[in-house]
């Protein structure tokens, strides 16, 4: 008999793993709705649907590994870094979504209650947030919106050998800004970004790359702590940079 594995848990959703299949359960389904048409429009791999019945959308296992986790180093090769970026660039090129992303009024909303929190809870010292969030505004100007993943995190990109096999997890999925992605795939792996940027194949203003990298953490680490999970991988990634 197979064994069920629970990949993550929290009270909005969770993920379990029998044998080769995941079983997300979701209880916004909309969110559910979301994520199956941004895998049918996606111009990269992702997970095969075998069925779906709500609240549970089961997808078939990927082949290889997780490019890296966040707060570990990474035993991909830079060519496989150089593919993930390539595959980000391909994902921006596809047509938008029909539907928009948050604005940048949300997203700066968003930052100054997260600071806040941050603060009010001394979760983090004073002169970290408020250094992190005069870097986090740098991210902030206007962009191109483009076909985003919206959580591009290390985890989410598998690979085998220098090729990638898939994208997982497109409940974040929309119009948005590219270098989101980018720093998204490199946050806590500074050192891997030059191999990201050489198979995205453009130029990338490194400075909101940063920018991203502080905001990403500001606003996750209060949802990690209020979600029973653990924020020191993001909290590195701040205070590293002081």
């Amino acid at each position: 008999m197979e064994e069920v594995e629970v990949v993550v848990a929290h009270q909005e959703c969770a993920t379990l793993r029998v044998g080769d299949v995941f079983l997300k359960i979701d209880a916004d389904q909309a969110r559910t709705g979301l994520e199956v048409e941004a895998m049918a429009l996606a111009p990269i791999p992702t997970p095969g649907i075998l069925w779906r019945n709500p609240p549970v959308l089961a997808l078939a296992a990927l082949p290889g590994t997780a490019l890296a986790r966040l707060g570990k180093p990474s035993n991909a090769s830079p060519a496989a870094w150089a593919a993930a970026g390539a595959a980000a660039r391909m994902l921006h090129e596809a047509p938008l979504p029909p539907w928009p992303g948050r604005s940048h009024n949300e997203i700066a909303s968003e930052l100054d209650d997260q600071c806040e929190w941050l603060l009010t809870n001394g979760v983090l010292p004073t002169k970290v947030v408020t250094r992190s969030r005069r870097i986090a505004k740098a991210a902030l100007r206007p962009w191109t919106p483009v076909f985003i993943h919206g959580d591009l995190q290390v985890a989410h990109v598998f690979v085998h050998g220098d090729k990638i096999t898939g994208v997982i997890d497109w409940t974040e999925a929309s119009q948005g800004d590219a270098l989101f992605d980018l720093a998204t795939l490199t946050l806590g792996h500074p050192e891997r970004l030059n191999d990201v940027i050489a198979g995205y194949g453009t130029d990338v203003d490194l400075d909101v790359i940063h920018a991203w990298w502080s905001l990403r953490c500001l606003r996750a680490i209060p949802w990690l702590i209020d979600h029973g999970f653990d924020p020191s991988p993001e909290i590195a990634v701040l205070t590293s940079r002081l």
